[in-house]
């Protein structure tokens, strides 16, 4: 490869939504994001594979955000020997080290199951500490050898970028996901404007979303019918960025009148510190957040907002008669104290499982959104008998047309040469190839994993 050839080689999140992890090879080898495989198990069996490289041979990681699909085998990389340096923005860390230590219980648990060694052990996520650097938005980054790398708000959740990588005359942005910007507190999606390349994900390639009146109708009218019904509305959610904006919502119903005041239950430890940290870094929120903040709006909170740290606490919600909410992790039912609480309402008519995030195949979350009468839960067969209702409009990617509009200001300057399309399932990757290309007339593909392009 001459000297000023790039090459650039999906090593996972081609195929899938999850298991990001992309590699730029020119004087130095550099890795976008090492994340983790996720599906009928919080670590799929695919994450525990090795990796297609030599990890000591890595000399750089740029993380996108905290995401465990973008974070979650950064402690195996370590553990296998990388000894480079890791680049994202304060937030990304504060939050990625929080999501870290929550998921080695079940990194140790499904490996005890399946009397196998762990992906990684608590010392290698403090090494992996140790070799992080904070990295601004909008400051130029050298990581030697003719590499350099710009970070641009990418509006997912707190602290996600969209990752600028210029080699020589070349520049290759790598969205990781795309925020469904505007949202309530979150600044908007920034754009990509004079790129070569763009690496795009796609997890709603081939469908849109409700907009935001139609989300907030909806959501009132689930409340409603379990005011009504007196039952128990069970909300799977994602710790991050989900959580916090239902928290937003219900405390704006709840200020107006809109809902009445029903107990509310945060069931998620880690949910809790992450909301902690949106908190604690307000100035990285957008005006309008900032502005309710300091007219003394606490955002995340309201009357009858509880949050259950111990199991204790968690165990003691089942006292509490209905009408209730109870958000709790994980957002997919693939572990997490939502699967007590599913294993209990479930089978009640009068109970509704609220769906506002994306569900990836062979998880329990996607089979019971997929109609199945009956699952196992902690090793019972448990009867779904509880309304089921989906909310697409809270989704924290942007939609097909979205992410078309996106691409659509990356081509304006004529200098866009190819969009590789990845991070969702293979028709919505392929989809949203086939609609740029019709669309945009910009040459757009849909990677395999482990295909390689010289750029």
């Amino acid at each position: 490869m001459a000297n000023k050839d790039l090459k650039l080689t999906f090593y996972g999140g081609a195929e899938t939504v999850t298991g990001a992890n992309f590699m730029l090879e020119g004087s130095k080898k550099i890795l976008i994001d090492c994340g983790l495989y996720q599906g009928p198990k919080f670590c799929d069996d695919k994450s525990c594979l090795d990796f297609a490289y030599d990890s000591k041979e890595v000399e750089a990681l740029l993380v996108t955000h905290a995401h465990a699909d973008h974070i979650g085998r950064i402690p195996k990389l370590v553990h296998d020997g990388f000894l480079g340096t890791i680049y994202s923005t304060l937030e990304t860390k504060e939050i990625a080290e929080i999501m870290l230590e929550d998921a080695l219980k079940f990194v140790l648990e499904e490996a005890r199951e399946n009397q196998e060694e762990p992906l990684y052990n608590r010392e290698d996520i403090a090494k992996a500490l140790t070799l992080w650097k904070i990295v601004p938005y909008h400051k130029e980054l050298d990581l030697g050898g003719d590499f350099k790398a710009y970070f641009k708000d990418a509006g997912h959740i707190l602290g996600s970028a969209i990752i600028e990588v210029s080699y020589h005359d070349k520049k290759i942005a790598f969205s990781g996901d795309l925020g469904n910007s505007p949202a309530p507190y979150l600044k908007d999606t920034e754009y990509v404007t004079d790129a070569d390349y763009l690496v795009l994900e796609s997890v709603y390639g081939d469908r849109n979303h409700e907009d935001r009146d139609t989300r907030k109708e909806k959501l009132k009218e689930v409340i409603e019918k379990i005011v009504e019904r007196k039952g128990t509305l069970l909300i799977p959610a994602f710790s991050v960025s989900r959580t916090q904006t239902l928290l937003f919502e219900l405390n704006d119903f709840i200020e107006n009148g809109i809902i009445p005041e029903i107990p509310v239950f945060l069931d998620s430890p880690l949910a809790i510190k992450v909301t902690e940290i949106y908190r604690n870094r307000q100035n990285s929120l957008k005006d309008t957040a900032k502005d309710l903040i300091s007219a003394g709006d606490k955002i995340f909170d309201f009357p009858n907002l509880t949050m259950t740290v111990s199991p204790k606490e968690s165990r003691s919600i089942n006292e509490v008669p209905g009408p209730k909410i109870i958000i709790a992790g994980s957002g997919m039912s693939n572990g997490g104290r939502i699967l007590h609480h599913e294993r209990k309402y479930l089978p009640d008519h009068k109970n509704i499982l609220l769906f506002i995030g994306y569900q990836a195949p062979g998880s329990l979350g996607r089979i019971i959104q997929e109609g199945a009468k009956s699952v196992e839960i902690n090793k019972e067969m448990v009867k779904v008998n509880a309304e089921l209702v989906t909310i697409t409009g809270y989704s924290g990617h942007k939609d097909s047309d979205g992410l078309l509009e996106f691409v659509e200001k990356a081509s304006e300057g004529g200098k866009l040469k190819k969009v590789f399309v990845v991070m969702g399932e293979p028709r919505a990757s392929m989809f949203l190839a086939q609609k740029i290309r019709d669309n945009l007339d910009v040459p757009a593909i849909s990677p395999k994993e482990g295909d390689s392009f010289t750029i």
